[in-house]
This record gives structure tokens, sequence and C-alpha cells, in this order.
């Protein structure tokens, strides 16, 4: 029953990600990291350099990354039953579910599409390794990392 379970959690965490990837195509349009919204803008600072990937800070994404991690919690709340096991599994379905989004909004953005899925037309993914931003490898690394801690056994449940 488990290997299915977390079959299921992927699937449920891919199938969010597609719903709102085509959200934010609709909210944002061509102008990826809410460039043309009306909110604030933090373009430079040291500390976005470390934790931020050098992009800048908007009104948008600093309510919308908080506001999603609480939704990815409310199983947690609402069953009432937390451990360092099921937040790993939060965790780890919130960056599955960041990098996915963030990779479809650009295959199903009509500006943009698989084919400007590179450097030279993504000014905000500024660090990329390959073929990919070097946040999807090393959020997808973590992720991976913490599902597989979140599955492994305890010694009192062998």
């Amino acid at each position: 029953m488990r290997p299915l379970v977390l079959v299921l959690t992927l699937a449920w965490t891919v199938l969010l990600a597609f719903f709102f990837a085509n959200v934010e195509i609709q909210i944002e349009g061509a102008a990826g990291w809410a460039a043309n919204l009306p909110t604030w803008r933090i373009e430079h600072h040291w500390l976005l350099d470390i934790f931020w990937g050098s992009r800048p800070m908007t009104g948008y994404h600093a309510w919308l990354f908080p506001c999603m991690g609480l939704f990815f919690h409310f199983p947690l709340i609402f069953t009432g039953r937390w451990n360092w096991r099921a937040e790993a599994r939060v965790f780890a379905c919130i960056m599955l579910f960041w990098i996915t989004e963030d990779f479809l909004w650009f295959v199903f953005n009509p500006a943009y599409g698989v084919a400007h899925f590179a450097p030279r037309y993504i000014p905000w993914h500024i660090h990329w390794w390959g073929p990919a931003p070097s946040d999807y490898w090393v959020s997808l690394s973590v992720s991976g990392l913490l599902f597989w801690l979140s599955c492994r056994p305890t010694p009192w449940r062998r």
C-alpha cells in the first residue's frame, strides 16, 4: 500500500502543478516572474543572491509561496497527524510542485513552449546547468532526498 500512496502523492502533486501553471499563465501571460503585475519589487539584494537565485522578490511571490506552503500542510492540520516523516513528505511535495509548475508554465505558455526553454529567452532564471535552471537540479535532488527520508522504515517498524 505504501508504494501506491507514494505514486499517488507524486501524481497528485504534478496534477496540482499542471493546474497552477495554467492559472499563472492566465495571470502573467508572456511576462514571467510577475514582470507586468501591479506589485512591489526588490530587484537587487545580497539575500536574493543566496536564497532566491538572484531573482527579484515581488509582492506577488512573497504572498504566493507561503500560501502554497500552507495549502500543502493542510492535510496534516486536517487530520491532526504531524510527524517528521509527514513534514519531509510535505516539503518534498512543495519542492516538486514548484519545479514542475515552473517548467509547465513554459511548456503550456503560448509565448514560450519547449523551444524557448533556454537562458536567452528567460532572464529571470539566471543560473543554468545544462538544459535547465540550477534551481531545478537542486530542488529535485533535495525533494528526492526528502521523499526517500519520508519512506524509510523506522527501526521500530521494520
